[in-house]
């Protein structure tokens, strides 16, 4: 082959490669911009959208109460145990109470002796007062004699002492009685006081609940305050939930809620909110709402971790499209043309700006630009970009 022949074929070879390559990347861009995506679908529909605000807590009673001993003494015996549901005035805890009961025994004796005493003086009184009874008509007589000579100066002044000694003997035995008196409440409200501490071995519901905790045992010591168990009433339990400050306006008593509990992600229980805090925590910038808890799941603890729902507006037969369809191109103003989705014309996706209404956890409404049973799409693979015409097939 000549020189020449040799150039022109490896011309020929270069420019076959090129055109290959060339249509390679073609290929390669065509189906990268021209091909169909696989996408979903999902459907336009009317119904209701509920805008919510949501906070993070734990599951509280509003009346709790430790359940502890007054005195120091050991435990005797517990007849309740963690679940145990009680009613006012039942006996939870019997602490040991023989010594309590010689105690009692003993200042039951010291009033009764009190008492023995008291009537014993009331009898020295009687007597005393009959000594004075006869002093002073003895004293009449012989006076009445002294100035006739029938009697001396020196019997006159003998019966005048008697009488100062009859009088000082009731005076003495008055005051023993009200000393007695004395001893006797003193002995009475020791008696009190034992019987108190007895009464004390006992300790029982202070209002009808549920036993969520127990920390002893029988056995155990106790001293006062020390915790024994931890009763609740069950009459109102709800989620202590912290919810972000910029949500406070939309908030108020009474306001329709849900809890879903951790336990049960998938299940909402209806509650409704008590009351709101007044005072927001200067880290987080958040603040207590506690949300009455109107049904409970079967098994449940206090201090339970649960989110909470609050329906702070709602709105029926709308058109609603789920949240995380809509594409935000270039702007956040509610009716900015960069807000739209990608509607299914058959073959190709369109884009549809539209202007959104009032906005739920999961469902937005649509107040223009769609109408019910129009087919929203979206791509399954991530990675793939829709845009306006691009051709679409479904999986």
């Amino acid at each position: 082959m000549s020189k020449l022949g040799n150039i022109a074929y490896r011309w020929a070879s270069r420019a076959i490669k090129t055109a290959l390559f060339l249509a390679v990347i073609a290929g390669v861009l065509y189906w990268l911009k021209f091909a169909p995506i696989k996408v979903a679908t999902h459907l336009v529909e009317q119904g209701p959208v509920v805008a919510e605000v949501m906070g993070t807590g734990t599951l509280e009673a509003r009346v709790q109460a430790t359940i502890s001993s007054k005195i120091s003494n050991r435990i005797q015996e517990i007849f309740v145990d963690q679940g145990d549901h009680v009613s006012a005035g039942d006996l939870l805890i019997q602490l040991d109470d023989d010594e309590l009961l010689q105690q009692v025994a003993i200042a039951q004796a010291n009033v009764e002796a009190a008492a023995a005493a008291i009537r014993r003086l009331n009898i020295d009184k009687d007597r005393a007062a009959a000594v004075l009874e006869q002093a002073q008509k003895n004293n009449a007589r012989i006076q009445r004699l002294v100035p006739s000579n029938a009697a001396t100066q020196d019997e006159a002044d003998k019966a005048t002492e008697s009488l100062a000694l009859a009088v000082a003997g009731v005076a003495s035995a008055e005051a023993s009685i009200a000393e007695g008196q004395k001893n006797l409440i003193t002995a009475e409200r020791t008696l009190q006081y034992q019987r108190t501490k007895l009464a004390d071995t006992k300790i029982e519901a202070p209002f009808e609940g549920l036993i969520v905790k127990r920390n002893r045992e029988a056995g155990d010591v106790v001293v006062p305050g020390s915790s024994i168990m931890t009763l609740i009433s069950m009459d109102e339990l709800w989620i202590s939930a912290w919810v972000d400050e910029t949500e406070m306006a939309k908030l108020r008593k009474q306001q329709t809620a849900r809890v879903v509990f951790r336990s049960e992600p998938e299940r909402s229980y209806p509650a409704t909110v008590a009351r709101l805090g007044r005072e927001a925590d200067r880290e987080t910038r958040e603040f207590i709402v506690d949300v009455r808890v109107l049904k409970l799941p079967n098994n449940w603890a206090v201090g339970q971790r649960a989110e909470v729902f609050i329906e702070v507006d709602h709105k029926d037969n709308t058109v609603r499209i789920p949240a995380n369809l809509i594409i935000n191109r270039n702007s956040s103003a509610t009716r900015s043309p960069g807000i739209g989705v990608f509607v299914s014309d058959g073959t190709n996706a369109r884009w549809r700006p539209i202007s959104l209404g009032l906005r739920g956890r999961d469902l937005v409404e649509i107040s223009d630009g769609l109408q019910p049973e129009e087919f929203l799409v979206s791509p399954l693979d991530l990675r793939a970009t829709l845009s306006d015409g691009r051709k679409i097939t479904l999986p």
